[in-house]
Order: structure tokens, then sequence, then C-alpha cells
């Protein structure tokens, strides 16, 4: 049964995927055991109202042999090899990149009008915890851990609030709304891939939720097996298996590498030797990537250098199949070895200025010829959307270069008769920060797209519009009011749009956003649903729904 099919959207089952894609939400709400009896069942994915547009919109996307092609629209393609095009033509075949170039002779295909449209790949979030979507916004003004200091940011602290307050009160239900919504939204912003942390995994139940609601959402995914978060330490989780259960996971839900949504192991190294020496060998031996947060507190730094000198128990070191998020706060010899084994780093630019994580590492990995991907982190107190990670990642490390240089200059000296302060002093030697490049457009572009599949293992399949890459497209729209005219198609993208501009999205070939609008979705009785697992956590957790508190 699919749920899909069920809302009368019949779908192509003909891929290999396992069997457990394809419940329904009926199915769902009746094997889940923390469902309240008597609930009545509701299909999420119930067609909206038709609208005008919708009509118009290639039928059948993403189903082998169905050939379609993007016409007219000024082409950003993240290769080198394939280039940039003026105006040129995307066809698309199936769920691949079948051809790029002006003037496509297409003969048959069904057609999308472009023009006026800046075509690219679609965003790529290497670390998202999805399953705070229901808390959104719960505490704006919060650092990270209580500093004792009794201001509201301690007071709203995310590990007290988040982690040890609303985590351990999630049921399974809970969490399959909030994977859900939170998956939506982020196709809504043209955020075709994620790599979703879920620290939510009490039991197999709320694991199995996680994992089918990434894959309703219909967007490519790495699903992260991470820890019982909060409900570990109080000991509210006896249906604990982590980290074992990723064993029976990845032969249920992962036995294919043909479909959107493939499994990273966490691995965090906070939780003890222990815990580390078995999540890191169990990952490894089931050949998964493995993925930690590396940060300044929770005595992190000396547990990344034994990682990485050689000294951690039963031999656990640093390789190339980790992907660190954060790595603020690291020592050099630490960062030297991440390097070395080819690990990768993906950056939470905003979060961590705010929550007090430390400096985002961008100019310790300039200096090392390393580039991150990006990624969101939280939406508990800031905004997942991908045009705010991209220009707070060139503004932050534009704004320290630049204090850098403008440090080494007393600006009172004449330079060839002009006036005294109009000279920059020249910049500093390296390590300076000053001594190292300004980020630019393209930069953090690369960071968001090629950088971020090739962080998820995902670098031959999406990232890029490459032919014979799968056909993760995002089309902006150039002409709307905040952006337009267009001069500069790079800039246009990082510096002046934002969500109002994602017009239409595109994953492995099948549009799910048009011409504004999710595809295929109910909003309204996703909202409801959402609402409803809201006022539960709220109630759960003691807390008081205060709209202005």
């Amino acid at each position: 049964m699919c749920i899909l099919c069920d809302a009368g959207k019949p779908q192509d089952h003909s891929l290999k995927q396992p069997d457990s894609t394809q419940l329904g939400r009926r199915d769902f709400l009746k094997a889940s055991t923390a469902t309240a009896a008597g609930t009545e069942p509701m299909s999420l994915f119930s067609p909206r109202p038709a609208q005008a547009n919708d009509s118009d919109a290639p039928h059948d996307s993403g189903r082998p042999g169905r050939r379609y092609v993007i016409r007219g629209g000024s082409v950003m393609s993240m290769d080198p090899a394939v280039g940039d095009f003026v105006k040129a033509d995307v066809l698309v075949e199936g769920k691949k990149i079948k051809e790029i170039g002006p003037n496509l002779h297409a003969w048959g295909a069904g057609e999308i009008d472009a023009r006026g449209k800046i075509v690219m790949p679609g965003f790529v979030d290497t670390h998202h915890h999805q399953a705070w979507t229901a808390i959104r916004s719960s505490i704006p003004d919060s650092i990270l851990i209580d500093d004792g200091s009794g201001r509201p940011s301690a007071a709203q602290n995310y590990f007290g609030n988040i982690l040890l307050g609303f985590a351990p009160r999630y049921r399974p239900e809970d969490v399959y709304i909030s994977e859900l919504f939170g998956g939506l939204a982020q196709l809504d912003n043209g955020v075709t891939t994620v790599h979703d942390v879920s620290q939510i995994h009490h039991s197999p139940e709320h694991s199995d939720a996680a994992i089918k609601a990434l894959f309703d959402t219909g967007r490519r995914a790495a699903f992260g097996f991470f820890e019982s978060a909060g409900a570990g330490i109080l000991g509210t989780n006896p249906g604990n298996q982590y980290p074992q259960d990723a064993t029976r996971i990845k032969k249920r839900w992962f036995s294919s590498s043909d479909q959107l949504v493939h499994m990273i192991m966490g691995g965090e190294v906070y939780l003890g030797d222990a815990s580390t020496v078995a999540s890191w060998t169990l990952g490894r031996q089931l050949g998964l990537q493995i993925a930690a947060h590396i940060l300044s507190p929770f005595g992190i730094r000396s547990i990344l250098d034994r990682l990485t000198n050689g000294t951690f128990p039963n031999g656990i070191q640093v390789g190339p199949d980790n992907l660190f998020i954060h790595m603020t706060g690291m020592s050099d010899p630490a960062w030297a070895k991440v390097k070395d084994v080819g690990a990768q780093v993906s950056i939470a630019f905003p979060i961590e200025m705010n929550m007090r994580h430390g400096m985002p590492p961008i100019h310790k990995m300039q200096a090392l010829g390393m580039e991150p991907s990006l990624s969101t982190d939280v939406e508990t107190n800031l905004t997942a959307d991908f045009f705010t990670q991209m220009r707070s990642a060139m503004t932050m490390q534009r704004m320290v270069v630049n204090q850098d240089i403008l440090n080494t200059g007393d600006f009172t000296t004449f330079v060839g008769g002009v006036a005294p302060g109009s000279a920059w002093p020249p910049p500093p030697a390296p390590p300076a920060p000053g001594s190292l490049p300004l980020l630019n457009v393209r930069d953090v572009l690369r960071y968001a797209t090629i950088n971020g599949a090739k962080h998820l293992g995902l670098g031959g399949k999406t990232g890029s519009l490459t032919p014979g890459k799968e056909a993760d497209i995002i089309i902006l729209d150039a002409e709307h009011i905040n952006v337009f005219p267009v001069n500069h198609v790079p800039g246009a993208v990082v510096q002046m749009m934002e969500r109002s501009n994602v017009e239409t999205v595109i994953v492995a070939g099948k549009i799910r956003k048009w011409k504004g609008k999710l595809l295929d979705v109910d909003q309204r009785r996703l909202r409801n649903r959402l609402e409803d697992s809201r006022d539960f956590l709220y109630a759960a957790a003691g807390v008081t729904q205060n709209l202005f508190r």
C-alpha cells in the first residue's frame, strides 16, 4: 500500500525499494504502539485543491523513459567541465540529466519554460535535526549549555531545554510528522538533499518513524542513526537499541543502493569511549559513513586528539569515512590528521556564531587547503533557509579577514598624493586571517551544492548539473521584484535571493514543487497534525505555551 496511490496519485514502484517504504500513513498509525487508541486515520498526502497552473507541468516526471526539457534558462551547472550558459536547455530523461546545451532537439519531450529563470543544482544540507520541527523557534535566544549567568540565553540553553526537555517526550508519531513537515519545508526552499541527524532513537519504532518520513518526503536524504538524545541520559528509554539496531535498520531499509535515502552511522564521541568504540566499529563493519558533532564544549578537543594520535581504545582512529560537524576549537595536530586522512567537515555558520559553539573554522580550513559543506543544524532558534547559510558563511569569513587587515593600518599617511585614510594597509603575513583570500559567491555556492554531495558520498549522483547524474534541479525566478534585473547570476543567487525565488524543485527527475507550490501535499492537514504534536510535546515537557515569552 502506498500513501500517494491511496491519495489518487499513482506511483511507479518498479524501482527496487524495501517493502516497508511503501507503508501507508494509515498502516504506520496502526503499527505505532504510541498512537492513541481511536485515532482517525488520515492521509497527509491527500491531493490539495487543483491549481490553475498545475496542468502545464510535464506529466509523469521521473519515471523511466519520460522526457522533458527545461528551456531557455541561465544555466549554472556547478561542474567546470560543463560550464555555465547565459541561455541553454537541460534535457531530463527518467531520473537523469541527459544533455545540456543551447537549442536542444528533444522531439516529443515535455517542456518547461525557464526564460527569465536561473537553473542550477539543488542545495545539499549536510546536518539538519529535522525531528525538532514541531518546536521551531522555541528557544530563539539560547546558547548551547547553561553558563550560570542567569540571563535569558542561559535559561533557554539548548542542552537543558531541547535535549533534556522536549526530546525524551517524543513518540514515534511526533518523530514522523516533524521529519515529514521539516523535509517538505526544505524541498520548498530548494534543498534537494539532507543529512538528517536524528538524535531521537528512543526505540526501534522511533527509528522506523524517522526513516519512513524521509522516504515519504520524496527528497534525497542520508538517514543519520544517532543516539537517544536526552532520554539516554535520563534513563527514560528502556527500548533504546542504539547503536546495535543499526544492523536491523540497514537490512530492513537500506539493502539497495539505488534509492533516494541511504544511511549514515552516528558516532558521537562525548557519549564515552565505550559508546564511540561500539558505534564506530559497527558502522565500519556495515560499510557506513560515520558522523559526529565535534565542537568546543563537552571535552571533545581532547577526545579528538586521542582519535587522531593513535591513543584511543581498540585502535579506533579517524578516517576518510568520517564526517565531522562543526570542528570548532580543535587542535592543530587534530586538524592536520583530519586533512591527511580525507575526512569531511560540515560548518553550520549561523548556529555556531549564535550558540557559542566556537568560531566557525572556515579560516583554518582555508589555511589547510580544505573546503566545507554547509549545514543548517537546528530550527529551534534559527532558520534552515539555505540562502541564509550561504550569506552567513560569506559575511562571517569576510568580516574577520577585513578587520584583521584594518587592524594593521593607522590610516594617517598620504599615498600618491591621495588624502590620509584612503589607502588600505597591506594584508598581514600568514597564518593571520587577513592573509587569506576573501570568500566569494562562487565559493559558497560550491559549498552549498557539489561539496555537500561529495561529503555525503553522493558526488557521483548529484550536486551538479552533469549529464549522467540524477536530475536534482532547482529553477529560480530571476524576474522577481527582489532580484530583477540580474547582472551577475551567482551574485544574484547568493546575495539577493530567498525562498520566494524558488519556483520549481526537481528530485531525481520528479517535479516536487511547480511554479511556487509543493505538489501532492495537503498542507492544511500537515499543519493540523504538526500542531497536535507540538501541543502534546509542550504539555509532556511541562512547558507553558506563551507566544511572547
